[in-house]
Parts: C-alpha cells; sequence; structure tokens
C-alpha cells in the first residue's frame, strides 16, 4: 500500500521558515522523481520542486528560486523541502508527489502552511 505523508506544516511569520517532510512507503522510493507542490484556496495546484531520484537533478518554481530547498534522503525515504524568506503568498496545502519509474504517480494527503502575521 503506498503511502505518502507529509508534515511540518503550520503557522509562521513572514520572513521565517518551515521544514516539510514527506515519509514515503508501498514503492520503490529511490528510484522515483519526487516533487513538491502547493495549492491555495481558489486556485489550481502548481509545482514548487522537483527532485531526481539520486537527488543530482533539482528544479523550482521562479517564486521560490532562492527561497525554497527540495532534498531527499533515500536511505530514510524522506524528502524534504526548506522553506526560507516564507511570504503571505506563500500560504497554501503543500502536497508531496511520487513518479516512479514505471509511470505511476502518487499524492499525499497535503499539509497546510499559512504564513501570517
Amino acid at each position: 500500500q503506498v503511502q505518502l505523508v507529509e508534515s511540518g506544516g503550520g503557522l509562521v511569520q513572514p520572513g521565517g521558515s518551515l521544514s516539510l517532510s514527506c515519509a514515503a512507503s508501498g514503492f520503490t522510493f529511490s528510484r522515483s522523481a519526487m516533487s513538491w507542490h502547493r495549492q491555495a484556496p481558489g486556485n489550481e495546484r502548481e509545482l514548487v520542486a522537483v527532485i531526481s531520484y539520486t537527488g543530482g537533478s533539482t528544479n523550482y518554481a521562479d517564486s521560490v528560486k532562492g527561497r525554497f530547498t527540495i532534498s531527499r534522503d533515500n536511505g530514510k525515504n524522506t524528502v524534504y523541502l526548506q522553506m526560507n524568506s516564507l511570504k503571505p503568498e506563500d500560504t497554501a496545502v503543500y502536497y508531496c508527489k511520487a513518479v516512479t519509474p514505471y509511470g505511476s504517480n502518487y499524492w499525499g494527503k497535503g499539509t497546510l502552511v499559512t504564513v501570517s502575521s
């Protein structure tokens, strides 16, 4: 049974930091590309960051470049998103997604990040 469980969301002031984690199980994590997406109220879900299965390649949405860092630990089956210099417009539900080498896509249930003073 595939599971992706996000954690680390919460309320943070503008300019603050949060670190999200996504613990994976039930599929070959070490061979799967992983990504973080977010969806703000009234908006479509958007890609935030993606990391290759080795961790050697990453890409970011322009809106988060220089502020967010995606990483992974294949030994712990976990992908992370370090978010710094947070802005109110970063407020959203953050989801992790796995794309397996067989082309299957899996999503977590999300964790809410609220940036507000």
